[in-house]
């Protein structure tokens, strides 16, 4: 194959969404991979910290930092969380047109899609990593999401 030929095969992949190309035959062997390798980081977040507002403050700002203090440490459901694993763009469908991978009260198997995040055009299947019950999905449809937030709670099945 020609540097030529490899230029076009080359701009064809990238006008998809086609993330690794090989080709092998009796005289050569051609893998192309785009994107970046799956790569994965923990950092620890602070635990959040209510506080008072100051007397200054209108009462009605004052009111309403209590309640959004008291929602932001609600727990979300009983059951497990699966979190997205990378930051993106949360779909329930491969397509717009297309009907959710899962419903709440859906039991789901092992390694089935639950849904995609979206991350610099890639689109990344989140699965299930064990047989459960869709319990609550936390996302909705194109929302961003950043790495670890909760996508769904689940119960086991």
């Amino acid at each position: 194959m020609d540097i030529k030929d490899l230029k076009v095969l080359i701009k064809m992949i990238t006008e998809t969404d086609i993330t690794e190309f090989e080709m092998d035959n009796s005289d050569e062997k051609v893998v192309i991979r785009r994107g970046p390798k799956t790569e994965y980081v923990t950092v620890a977040a602070p635990a959040p910290q209510a506080f008072a507002a100051p007397q200054q403050q209108a009462p009605v700002a004052a009111a309403a930092t209590p309640a959004a203090a008291v929602a932001a440490a609600a727990p979300v459901e009983a059951g497990e969380t699966v979190n997205s694993p990378i930051v993106g763009t949360f779909y329930r469908a491969p397509a717009p047109d297309a009907a959710p991978y899962v419903e709440v009260g859906q039991v789901v198997e092992k390694g089935q899609v639950l849904c995609i995040v979206e991350a610099m055009k890639l689109m990344n299947e989140i699965e299930a990593e064990y047989r459960c019950k869709i319990v609550k999905i936390c996302k909705e449809n194109a929302q961003p999401v950043e790495f670890g937030d909760a996508l769904f709670v689940v119960e086991k099945a």
